[in-house]
């Protein structure tokens, strides 16, 4: 079976496992988070093998090369073969920084409070 030229986005996200259904897939795409080779990406832009796809999920952005086109949803060992992904690795949780959060409704922080906070952003 011979892949076709090239596949709608909203699909090909769908079909290689990177958005959960292609409703959603759609939706990031109307939203802005879709972008094929650095331009925006509406649902039904083309996408050909070899274009470089970046989408935004849930404040991670996975960028990801076609190898292969498919229309239908497949497993995921062939989806893995489908795609090159150019995702880079998350930061190591030690460079995370810690950000003090407060409860709501708690009233303003008393001065040792102020003090640890000034502490955690280094002031």
């Amino acid at each position: 079976m011979d892949s076709p030229a090239s596949v709608r986005v909203d699909s090909w996200i769908w079909a290689v496992r990177l958005a959960k259904t292609r409703s959603a897939a759609a939706a990031a795409c109307r939203a802005g988070h879709v972008s094929v080779n650095g331009e925006k990406a509406k649902p039904a832009q083309p996408v050909r093998i070899g274009d470089e796809v970046r989408v935004r999920f849930a404040d991670v952005e996975h960028i990801v090369e076609a190898k292969r086109l498919i229309v239908k949803r497949v497993g995921a060992a062939v989806a893995a073969e489908c795609i090159l992904d150019k995702t880079p690795p998350p930061p190591p949780r030690e460079e995370i920084a810690v950000s003090a959060l407060r409860d709501r409704g708690a009233g303003r922080p008393t001065k040792r409070e102020r003090r640890e906070l000034d502490r955690l952003r280094g002031r």
